[in-house]
């Protein structure tokens, strides 16, 4: 079997109510650019009918498979999708945020560089998700640059990399959940990997499915379990 150029990954979880709408829209996109790709869902212990529906769109897409993963926790889905993946590179996606022009962009882009980040906070972005995710966002990537040095304006969104320094770089983090990319970009600067930030346009596409108060402390706890995992300041 002839690995494709790209894997494009995308932790799903309860999406039951977009799922199949956002894959007709991503297949439809990237097949248009002509790239050989594959597009795996890593599911994750889904309640609803996301599995089901997410391996019946497998049996009739040929770019598409499953990758299950047994429990809730975005982090441990994408890393093992990453760990996975078949491309020579990888692309990283949400199912409620995806941009198939990133995909096109990043296969030159990553003729130069190693990695590249599409940043919601780098100059020339847009945000317009609601002012406190807007602030949430803001606090805590001051508290990365603050704590740990990181360079990078964004760690969380869509982001594409060569997959030889994906999967080491993954195989070697130490942390799940909300807290992996982070993880992975800071590791990836750490081991000076050639990255660039894209900046991005982003709009929420439905209210975030996620709880903000039950977030937040979640977030605190595994930042530090990042500590732990990351110790020191990054090298000059």
């Amino acid at each position: 079997m002839t690995s494709p150029a790209v894997s494009v990954l995308i932790p799903v979880y309860n999406e039951m109510g977009i799922l199949e709408a956002a894959v007709g829209d991503l297949t439809a996109g990237i097949d248009a650019l002509g790239i050989e790709y594959e597009l795996v869902l890593c599911e994750n212990g889904s309640r609803d009918g996301t599995a089901e529906i997410a391996a019946e769109l497998a049996q009739r897409l040929p770019s598409l498979r499953v990758l299950r993963y047994p429990e809730p926790n975005y982090g441990g889905a994408l890393r093992a999708g990453i760990l996975d993946a078949r491309g020579r590179d990888i692309v990283c996606f949400e199912i409620d945020f995806y941009d198939v022009a990133f995909v096109e962009i990043s296969e030159v882009l990553l003729r130069r560089y190693d990695a590249v980040i599409g940043s919601k906070r780098a100059p020339g972005a847009r945000d317009n998700r609601p002012r406190l995710r807007r602030f949430i966002t803001w606090g805590f990537n001051a508290f990365l640059r603050l704590a740990f040095r990181m360079k990078c304006s964004d760690t969380h969104g869509i982001k594409a990399f060569r997959a030889d320094h994906g999967k080491r770089i993954a195989a070697e983090c130490q942390t799940d959940a909300d807290i992996f990319t982070t993880e992975l970009v800071i590791r990836m600067e750490r081991a000076d990997l050639r990255v660039c930030e894209l900046p991005m346009e982003i709009e929420e596409k439905r209210p975030a499915p996620i709880n903000i108060a039950r977030r937040v402390p979640r977030t605190l706890r595994n930042m530090l379990r990042l500590a732990i995992a990351l110790p020191g300041s990054r090298r000059a």
